[in-house]
């Protein structure tokens, strides 16, 4: 059923603001085939409050999604933001009397997202040294959170991951050796298993919002939140992929391990050995390698019309080449 967005805002905003209250400027920010992101200011009594709903526009099924429910994602933000982690505000979880289906609405959180901007633009020179240790910070009271009763998040290892990965590469019928000789190394070389925490899941440079004068403002985009090793959402952030063209700053294009290691532990992190990092940094690559290979083929067979695929899937070549180095230097 067809929603209509800015109509049901209106409601929402008698709601959140009571009567009177209304909706001033609305706009739809992005949104694929599943979901929205919609931001609009709320207008009462003489205030103006900026905010944001994100919106799942077809049903959500547990049993084939690979991403959590928005009511999942609204808790884990709520839960670690009572920790102390730099994370918007949730002002609200819709329900029926919304009409808005499956949302919830959060504060708008003013700064940066793209990844580009972050390690380039001359706004964020000042501050680009210390961001690195600010995300160590930011992962550390994620990591400490417990998640909430009743969410039934996933639970991930390193060698469930090699074991996910792999057989989707081999229904593919690809045969790449740097991704073969990856998928060796990698099962050689698992860290020993830790006590799992609640991780962010997509935590890289892009996912961040970024302030030009204090750096980072808060962590979005909670859908691939699950439990695992605390060094899989740095070494996912360590990715060459997210660097954004300064393959020289490993940590998402602007600093350096040392310094993210350093922020986690002095925020309360367990310490982690750098050689942990690099064993999910790698496996990044060749997980992102196989993202991409997939929706290479996915446009090739037909299956996906959209120029966007092909245009990502050419990238399994760079991830390669990533792999070709972090094969020669070792964990």
């Amino acid at each position: 059923m067809t929603v209509d967005v800015r109509a049901r805002l209106d409601g929402l905003a008698v709601r959140l603001a009571g009567e009177g209250a209304r909706v001033g400027a609305a706009q739809r920010l992005s949104g694929g085939a599943s979901m929205e992101t919609w931001a609009f200011t709320i207008e009462a009594g003489g205030t103006r409050e900026a905010l944001i709903l994100r919106r799942r526009s077809v049903p959500f099924d547990p049993e084939t999604a690979r991403s959590i429910s928005l009511g999942t994602e609204a808790a884990l933000i709520r839960a670690t933001g009572a920790r102390g982690a730099r994370v918007p505000t949730v002002r609200h979880v819709c329900d029926d009397a919304d009409g808005l289906g499956e949302a919830y609405v959060m504060v708008r959180v003013d700064g940066e997202t793209l990844g580009k901007k972050i390690t380039s633009d001359a706004r964020f020179d000042a501050i680009r040294p210390q961001l690195a240790r600010q995300c160590g910070e930011a992962l550390a009271p994620i990591h400490a959170t417990p998640p909430p009763a009743g969410l039934n998040l996933k639970t991930v290892d390193g060698v469930e991951e090699l074991d996910r990965y792999e057989a989707v590469y081999r229904a593919t019928g690809a045969e790449r050796p740097i991704l073969e000789l990856a998928f060796q190394y990698l099962r050689a070389h698992v860290p020993s298993p830790v006590e799992p925490v609640l991780l962010h899941g997509d935590f890289r440079n892009g996912n961040i919002m970024f302030d030009p004068e204090t750096g980072v403002a808060a962590v979005l985009d909670w859908e691939l939140a699950h439990i695992g090793d605390p060094a899989e959402d740095m070494g996912w952030i360590c990715t060459n992929s997210w660097r954004f063209g300064r393959p020289d700053r490993p940590v998402g294009g602007f600093g350096d391990y040392a310094d993210l290691l350093a922020g986690y532990a002095a925020a309360g992190g367990r310490p982690i050995e750098l050689s942990r990092v690099r064993f999910w940094q790698m496996l990044g690559s060749l997980r992102w390698g196989i993202m991409c290979l997939t929706m290479y083929l996915s446009w090739r067979d037909g299956a996906e019309k959209s120029v966007e695929r092909p245009m990502i899937g050419r990238r399994v070549s760079e991830t390669e080449a990533d792999l070709v180095v972090l094969l020669r230097e070792g964990l």
